[in-house]
């Protein structure tokens, strides 16, 4: 199993589906990627060989942030808008949405489960 920036990619899927497994790489970013260090796509990721994963490894590395300093630069991002005051950054701070979906009848992803009421009936 090929491990690129500490992520172990399953070998048993094609080249471009498993870089997705890299915080950070769509499906779009993985074409470019394998397009411009040469790599045929369609490969699976098992056939590659030690060369061939560096290389993807250290083109990565040169071009796009990823995992750790991607995740680091997006919290740092929220952190900033909660430190300004801005409306956004108290979404963030609440645990609403952000970019102005309701929140009457949806929005259980962000607001969480829905709070049951206990008690028992009466007859």
């Amino acid at each position: 199993m090929p491990r690129i920036f500490g992520v172990d990619i399953p070998k048993t899927k094609q080249i471009k589906i498993a870089l997705r497994y890299i915080y950070g790489i769509g499906p779009i970013k993985a074409l470019d990627i394998l397009k411009a260090v040469e790599i045929d796509p369609d490969r699976k990721a098992s056939d590659l060989s030690d060369e061939e994963v560096s290389r993807i490894s250290t083109f990565v590395q040169a071009n796009h942030r990823i995992e750790g300093e991607l995740r680091r630069e997006i919290s740092q991002n929220i952190r900033r808008l909660i430190d300004v005051g801005a409306y956004r950054g108290s979404r963030h701070k609440k645990g609403l949405p952000v970019r102005g979906q309701r929140t009457k009848c949806n929005a259980r992803t962000r607001k969480g489960p829905k709070p049951r009421v206990g008690g028992i009936k009466k007859k």
